[in-house]
């Protein structure tokens, strides 16, 4: 079965948890608009805490953390999966991300996320998965 959600207005962190349970239940998923989605929190500290992970490594040694939000969102679903494990590895292999909306699903039925909705921030404080990577020296 394959879902394509669209992440315009999802909290980032609920989406990825929504979206690893169902990646380890064996649905295929495609996220669109990786650049829409929302990080709860000051604009200055999460900047601030993406800026300090990108300089922990680069590509050939430590840590590789990505610049584009497509990536990013990819990473952070990774990190609630077993990614090591033959499972996890099958889990990721059914995950896409996309910036925008490719021509391939502008016909097909979007769906959302209702557990990860920005409606349920607490706050006003948020930035977005694209301002960050763009913050970060990312050309999407």
């Amino acid at each position: 079965m394959m879902t394509i959600i669209d992440a315009d207005g999802l909290i980032m962190g609920r989406l990825a948890s929504a979206v690893a349970k169902r990646l380890l239940a064996g649905e295929q998923i495609d996220i669109v608009n990786a650049e829409k989605a929302v990080i709860s929190g000051s604009r200055v500290s999460t900047i601030k805490e993406y800026d300090e992970m990108l300089k922990i490594g680069n590509r050939e040694f430590g840590p590789y953390f990505p610049k584009r939000p497509e990536r990013i969102l990819k990473r952070t679903v990774r990190g609630m999966l077993p990614y090591k494990r033959a499972r996890g590895k099958d889990a990721m292999g059914r995950l896409m991300v996309y910036v925008g909306v490719p021509a391939e699903f502008r016909d097909k039925e979007i769906t959302s996320v209702t557990e990860a909705d920005m409606n349920r921030l607490s706050s006003n404080k948020y930035i977005t998965l694209g301002q960050v990577s763009t913050k970060l020296g990312s050309r999407f």
